[in-house]
């Protein structure tokens, strides 16, 4: 355990910051999650409407640091293909 009171800080600091992230990426995996079972059902509209809920949120992931910039970005790219996809084949 640290002896310095600024140690004492960083120490209280990083548990409330890891979970908050904890907490967001949890909540980035449910949103990415109900797109993946929009699709896998089929339902195109339902899919799509569930991809416009999960981009923002994926985009503030990147925001708040929970994510790269170029992983979100990679997971809209292939979520928008899926999408697209299942509209072509309806």
């Amino acid at each position: 355990m640290a002896n310095i009171a600024s140690a004492q800080k960083r120490i209280r600091q990083t548990i409330v910051r890891t979970a908050r992230n904890k907490a967001r990426r949890s909540r980035v995996h449910s949103f990415v999650r109900k797109v993946e079972e929009a699709i896998a059902s089929g339902n195109h509209a339902e899919a799509r409407a569930a991809f416009v809920v999960a981009q923002p949120e994926l985009q503030r992931a990147a925001t708040k640091g929970v994510l790269k910039a170029n992983t979100v970005s990679r997971k809209l790219s292939r979520l928008s293909a899926r999408v697209k996809a299942l509209s072509a084949s309806v």
